[in-house]
């Protein structure tokens, strides 16, 4: 099969790889229907994150499951499947508490961006849709697999309540599904953070009632115009820098709370500062699991159509274009075609 590999830093080729198997009973290989390029996968491209070794890369993935193990019961070859981007058994004691994500059994998946993939705990991890749907509902059916799940979860660490007012701190993926999430769960304001024209529309689109360009504490104190002098009831951090985290902290209000999502680079927390502010501080690899059965249904009722953060679509030879594009920010998220 074909798939990414990341050499270095810029360095991301198609190249030929070995099909995956079954390797244990608990494992599924699907075929790709569709993959992506995640905000994430561009720390190491950008040399953030060492990479050591040439490896695959991809952590977000539709498909059509061709093969299961010998203790896969939850899905059956032909099936339609979607799954998260860390893989659970959804038995142990986390998984019964909904932390699929921090499964005693966890696998962070990362060889995605491929025409084949093997999914372990695929027992735990994947979820069929009802038939095959229609080729319009992939995009976003792709967008549960990771950033709609992930800005779900952004939403509900920080605790976002029916006419409660949000700020949801980055534009990418990440952030403007967040934007989804914030109004699905019933905020009745929520000013997003961007700067970007494009980005700035489609947070409109899903649901932004307000827009600040201003960043660090010039958009804090947006932010605290728009609520009074007071901040936000809920902020949601999806970039995962110390400036992102220091202007969510202080754009929310006391009392208020901050869920962040995006991963963690050189990100440092005052403790006495905390402690004085009485906000809220909630986040992690989301547990895009649990999530899955009641976004999959929102996606293929037409209630929310996340896809369209896909404002590129490439075949997946091209995959090192994907990657170019989002770091130059050509595009806010490059979808991949086998």
């Amino acid at each position: 099969m074909r798939g990414a590999v990341i050499h270095a830093p810029g360095d991301v080729r198609f190249e030929n790889l070995d099909d995956p198997e079954i390797i244990n009973p608990t494992d599924a290989v699907i075929r790709t229907v569709a993959t992506c390029v995640c905000g994430s996968d561009l720390w190491p491209y950008r040399g953030a994150e060492p990479i050591g070794d040439p490896h695959p890369m991809g952590h977000e993935y539709v498909g059509i499951v061709e093969e299961v193990g010998s203790e896969v019961a939850g899905v059956q070859p032909g099936q339609f499947v979607v799954g998260s981007f860390a893989t659970s058994d959804n038995t142990c004691a986390n998984c019964r508490n909904g932390w699929q994500s921090n499964c005693l059994h966890r696998e962070f998946m990362s060889t995605c961006q491929a025409d084949y993939v093997r999914i372990p705990n695929a027992h735990g991890t994947l979820v069929a849709t009802d038939g095959h749907p229609d080729g319009e509902f992939v995009p976003s059916l792709l967008a549960v697999s990771d950033v709609m799940g992930t800005g779900w979860y952004a939403a509900l660490a920080a605790e976002v309540r029916p006419g409660s007012t949000a700020v949801v701190v980055g534009d990418g993926a990440v952030g403007l599904c967040g934007v989804i999430a914030a109004r699905e769960l019933g905020a009745e304001r929520i000013i997003a953070m961007s700067r970007h024209e494009s980005r700035q529309k489609l947070a409109v689109e899903f649901g932004a009632t307000d827009i600040v360009g201003e960043r660090g504490e010039e958009g804090v104190a947006r932010v605290k115009d728009l609520t009074g002098g007071i901040g936000a009831d809920s902020v949601l951090e999806c970039v995962g820098t110390p400036e992102a985290m220091r202007q969510a902290l202080h754009s929310a209000r006391p009392g208020g709370n901050v869920g962040f999502v995006g991963v963690p680079h050189d990100v440092q927390v005052d403790g006495v500062e905390l402690f004085f502010s009485h906000v809220g501080l909630r986040g992690g690899p989301a547990p895009v699991r649990r999530y899955l059965p009641d976004l999959i249904d929102r996606v293929l009722s037409g209630r929310i159509d996340p896809g369209k953060v896909f404002d590129l679509i490439l075949p997946l030879e091209q995959v090192a274009e994907g990657y170019r594009a989002m770091d130059e920010r050509r595009a806010i998220k490059a979808l991949l075609k086998p």
